[in-house]
């Protein structure tokens, strides 16, 4: 009776409710025996969110809730172990995350000091409170432990052999009519629809499901970096492949060439695309899929990593009135990206922008962009030409493949028009040299080349658990870091134990000047084009990999794999 009480006196010293409605609560509480905070949220005196916004501020506890993505418990933790369904469903709590010897925990009535012993005594770890509302709680409840329920029961019955799907062998022949039918069978089904969650909860770019001798190997790729997650069993491989194959529209009864398809699927009211690729192995077919969730994708230039100056240089390309504009590094260096969110900044109703790509992998309002299709004579080539005709102000080509391509966006840009595209090559100054070596003449490049920005991602340190690293004296002397305190990765629940979450642009940003365009009429090599624009004040990728170190943004480790030591 303690307990409610000083929930009462609590809500009653906050302004929430007043002393005549606290003793009608009471009074009712005698009778029906239940809960002052239900009663006072069942007599409509307050709301679920009034009484855990009092008791957080009295307590000094933070108040989440659901909306804010911080009710999420972490991913591969162990938490549904520590903490079982039925207790958290028994008594509104939900283990939010682990460290060490502490566990954090969101429970609606903090004031219940029982209930947090048995958490303590439960878990053997000391215990952090959150406060949420009742609703919230037992929605996240729902959504964690019924989600890792459905995940272990969907591998737990793939293994279950003839129960649900008899063995077959790798080379057995099937009809198109039984491959139908068991891709549609409702195990396959279920654990086809729970892998492609699982991957966009735990924030993945990319699936990869490969069959080996005996076995299949599922591999999410989150931050750049592949892991290993339970696979079903063996012998549903055919079934997921063909389930796959229908969801994107490709030929399932060929399994001896390369196919390439998508889908789209819509969850929690955002739309997801899923670009699939299948390849023959000499065990069976790999599929990769790559997620692309627009409304995750920070089509923003601001957030991508560029520094102030770095951004400058850009926005001051982006908006010359024509010119042409190159992206380079390897595959994965995040290009496309930034050319999507130059794109977003420039899109208006008073420009016509066109793009040309292999494959269009964001779809933007207001952008008119074309999917290329050599097999019907649809090139980037040809889409250049055909774009001249309609009257665009920007053109962005997906990738310089060729000498053609190359040439139609150097004119496109020396007739007024503003180019955009991305070529593949280690550094800014490359870009030059790699354009004259393929046929550009420099007569017509020197005029046409405004910008080059080069990049790479890195990984972003948690937060939550980075810690300090002392670099060796030599290191600090070879690679400029001064007296800087640096970091380096840990690992903690909140960001599964890898000590990295996220990542960020590193960039080398050449904005052309006079003494440049020299240069690419001189046909001078990269080392000479590098030098002269390091003195312009062009910071190179190491560089600028490198400041990401001493702002604590990532790790040296992670600095030097991702870019080569100048």
């Amino acid at each position: 009776m303690a307990t409610y009480l000083r929930l009462g006196e609590i809500l009653l010293k906050e302004g929430v409710i007043t002393q005549e409605q606290l003793d009608k609560a009471i009074k009712t509480q005698q009778k029906e025996g239940s809960r002052i905070g239900e009663i006072l949220v069942k007599l409509n005196f307050v709301t679920e969110q009034d009484i855990v916004a009092a008791l957080g501020k009295q307590l000094k506890i933070p108040y989440v809730s659901l909306g804010s993505d911080l009710l999420k418990p972490q991913i591969d933790s162990q938490l549904d172990i520590l903490i079982p369904k039925e207790f958290a469903l028994k008594n509104l709590v939900i283990p939010l995350s682990r460290n060490m010897s502490s566990i954090t925990c969101a429970i609606y009535d903090p004031l219940d000091v029982i209930l947090i012993d048995n958490i303590r005594k439960m878990t053997g770890c000391e215990v952090n409170l959150v406060v949420a509302t009742k609703s919230d709680i037992e929605k996240a409840i729902d959504q964690f432990y019924g989600k890792r329920d459905l995940l272990k029961q969907a591998v737990k019955e793939s293994y279950l052999g003839d129960a649900l799907v008899e063995e077959i062998s790798s080379e057995e022949e099937l009809s198109i009519d039984r491959l139908i039918a068991r891709a549609e069978e409702a195990p396959v089904v279920k654990l086809v629809d729970l892998i492609l969650k699982q991957a966009i909860d735990e924030r993945a770019s990319d699936i990869h499901i490969e069959p080996f001798k005996a076995r299949i190997s599922l591999r999410y790729r989150i931050d750049g970096v592949l892991h290993e997650i339970p696979p079903p069993a063996k012998h549903l491989h055919l079934p997921i492949v063909s389930r796959v194959k229908i969801l994107s529209k490709l030929d399932i009864a060929e399994k001896r060439l390369p196919q390439d398809g998508g889908f789209s699927v819509k969850l929690e009211e955002r739309a997801i695309d899923f670009r699939v690729s299948v390849i023959p192995t000499i065990y069976g077919e790999k599929v990769v899929l790559r997620i692309l969730d627009k409304d995750k994708a920070k089509l923003d230039l601001a957030v991508l990593g560029f520094d102030k100056k770095q951004l400058e240089d850009i926005r001051k390309g982006i908006h010359s009135p024509y010119g042409l504009i190159f992206f380079t590094g390897p595959t994965g260096s995040g290009k496309t990206t930034t050319l999507y969110a130059i794109l977003n900044e420039l899109k208006s109703p008073k420009e016509n922008i066109v793009t040309v790509e292999d494959p269009v992998e964001y779809r933007l309002e207001g952008i008119n962009q074309v999917q290329i299709k050599p097999e019907i004579g649809l090139t980037f080539a040809s889409a250049l030409r055909s774009f001249l005709r309609q009257d665009p102000d920007i053109m962005m080509v997906g990738e310089v493949r060729d000498l053609d391509t190359a040439q139609i966006c150097v004119r496109s840009a020396l007739t007024g028009h503003l180019v955009l595209s991305t070529l593949h090559t280690n550094d800014a100054p490359s870009c030059i040299t790699r354009l004259i070596d393929i046929g550009i003449e420099s007569y017509l490049l020197m005029p046409s080349l405004i910008l080059i920005v080069a990049q790479r991602l890195v990984r972003k340190l948690c937060p939550d658990c980075k810690e300090p690293y002392e670099p060796s004296q030599e290191e600090r002397q070879r690679l400029d870091l001064g007296q800087d305190l640096i970091y380096k990765a840990k690992g903690c629940d909140k960001c599964a134990h890898v000590g990295y979450k996220g990542r960020i642009c590193v960039a080398e940003v050449m904005l052309l000047n006079d003494a440049l365009r020299d240069l690419i009429v001189e046909k001078a090599n990269s080392q000479k084009i590098k030098e002269i624009a390091r003195n312009n004040g062009m910071r190179t990728l190491t560089e600028s990999a490198l400041s990401a170190v001493k702002q604590g943004i990532t790790s040296l480790e992670e600095a030097l794999s991702a870019t080569l030591v100048d």
